[in-house]
Parts: C-alpha cells; structure tokens; sequence
C-alpha cells in the first residue's frame, strides 16, 4: 500500500491554503484517484496528497511508460515515436541555437537516451541523470557512457546547456532541484524547460481525463503564470518560451482513451488543432519549452 504526504505550503509563494481544482483518475498503473489542489495565493497546481519518495516508483511500473522503454506497439506508442525522430531534430536545432558551438550538455530524465544519443552524434559532450534503473540501463549501454541516478551525483562541470524534457512535474522538491541547476550552469548557459500546461485549451475540454495530468507522476501542473516566478525567486530569468504543438495531438489521442475507453482519431485531431489554433492567439499550447538563464 501506498504511503501518501500531503504538502502544506506552496512551492511557488509559500502559500499554505489551497483550493480544490480537480480529482484525476491514475488510467496507468493503479486506476486510484487523486486530488489536485490549487494554491489560493498564486494559482500553481499540485497533486497533494501524493505517493512519498518510498512508494512513488511502485506508480511507474508500466510498459507503457513509454521514456522508460524502446519497445511498445499500438498506433499511439507508433504516433509517439515518428513523432518522436522529429522533434529530436527540432531540440537539436534549438540548442544549438542558444550555444555558439556544442559544448557540454545535461540532459535531466533521460530516459533511454534518444536525445542525449541525437546531441552526441553532432559533437556535443554529453551527460545524463535518470532515476529509473532499467531506462539508465539502456541509456548507459546506447551511449557508451555512465548515467547518474540522482542528481547528487551529477558531475559539478559547468553545463552550457541542461535539458528537462517533460520532467520537471515529476520532481518533488522543486527549490533544491533548481538550486543545484544553478549550481552546474554555466553563467551564459541555457536550462530548457519542457512541461504541458493545465491552461491549454484541451486541457480545459478534457478536464479530470486530460492525460497530461498524469497523476500521481505528475506531481506539479505549470502555466506560464506559475512557472516564472518559481524560478525567478530560485535566481533565472525566463528569456523566451517555445511551442511544442504535436503534444495537443497526442495528449489528445490519450484524453479521448481515458474519457471513452478508446481512442477517438476525429475528436483528437479536431481539439488538437482547435487547441493550436487557440494558442497562436493566447501563447497557451498545450506544452510549451521555457528557456532559462541565470539572473
């Protein structure tokens, strides 16, 4: 059985009175349900109570945590990984956009390695943490290079640029995370941050069956509303936040799954689209990358 903590101030403004926002079914691993609350001071989004540090691995063991394995069928996992050779390239050409020439990079959950292995093919340095031990497995043995468990262990050199895609909501002390990404950046680097965002259109359409809220590995929901002010107090300036529209797509192909039992392709495609439309207007889409650096 599951041993739960319940958070009692905000990790964004200390606040320590929270609202109920939804109650999310877990459609992976444990068919429970969780609260969501939202802090009445500032809005930023939790999953409390949740899994303590000793139970929260038990909520990942599923084949289909897809950043946890290089195998997997059906048309979404099929999706996901064409997408998937895409976007790579697309991370690719984005830092080294913000580097004047591959230097070192940290790559923050790695899972398997595929960005990390993108990044080592085109001259970067690498280096990667993953917690899960199967995923650092792969990852070491694809890369020819050890991956560090913990972020502790992470080596102290000075990274150009540190990566966290789609990772962030799954760390539970947020402060001494971004604390230490302080610590290894280097004065003029880049820390990218890739989260989905609880104000997207079709996170509003599909409300407690959004599959981004994920919970409980889920632990924290972003908007752009929240997420500056979390790093601002922890030393970085956001200097720019970029699109990842092919989430609203995907995110939705999960969403109708979990609200009908399959997957409706005509509704999935329709809100994606109707999701990225809304967002050349707004700047909500469904997932976005925040670009930090160093105040």
């Amino acid at each position: 059985m599951a041993s739960l903590e319940t958070i009692i101030a905000c990790p964004v403004c200390a606040g320590t009175s929270f609202s109920p926002f939804l109650s999310c079914k877990d459609y992976l691993v444990s068919d429970k349900t969780f609260a969501i609350q939202s802090c009445d001071q500032c809005g930023f989004r939790m999953t409390n109570p949740r899994p303590d540090a000793a139970s929260i691995g038990q909520y990942y063991k599923s084949d289909a945590y897809i950043s946890h394995n290089d195998s997997g069928g059906g048309i979404i996992d099929t999706v996901y990984k064409g997408v998937r050779s895409y976007t790579l390239r697309s991370k690719l050409a984005l830092i080294n956009s913000l580097a004047k020439r591959p230097g070192n990079l940290l790559d923050v959950g790695c899972g398997t390695g595929s960005f990390l292995e993108t990044c080592q093919a085109t001259g970067w340095t690498i280096s990667g943490m993953e917690p899960d031990d199967d995923a650092r497995r792969i990852a070491s043995e694809k890369l020819k290079t050890p991956i560090a468990e913990r972020l502790t262990d992470v080596s102290a050199n000075k990274y150009d640029v540190i990566t966290l895609w789609h990772v962030l909501e799954h760390i539970a002390d947020l402060e001494s995370t971004i604390t230490r990404f302080h610590q290894l950046l280097s004065d003029s680097g880049s820390l990218l941050i890739a989260v989905p965002n609880s104000d997207s259109y079709d996170a509003k359409v599909f409300g407690q069956y959004w599959a981004a809220y994920d919970v409980p590995r889920h632990l924290h929901h972003f908007t752009p509303t929240t997420i500056k002010p979390l790093f601002a107090k922890n030393g970085f300036t956001l200097m720019a936040q970029k699109p990842m529209p092919f989430d609203a797509f995907y995110i939705s192909m999960l969403s109708t799954r979990y609200q009908i039992g399959r997957t409706d392709y005509v509704k999935s495609f329709l809100t994606g689209l109707a999701s990225n439309r809304q967002a050349r207007r707004t700047g909500d889409w469904s997932s976005l990358i925040y670009i930090f650096q160093k105040a």
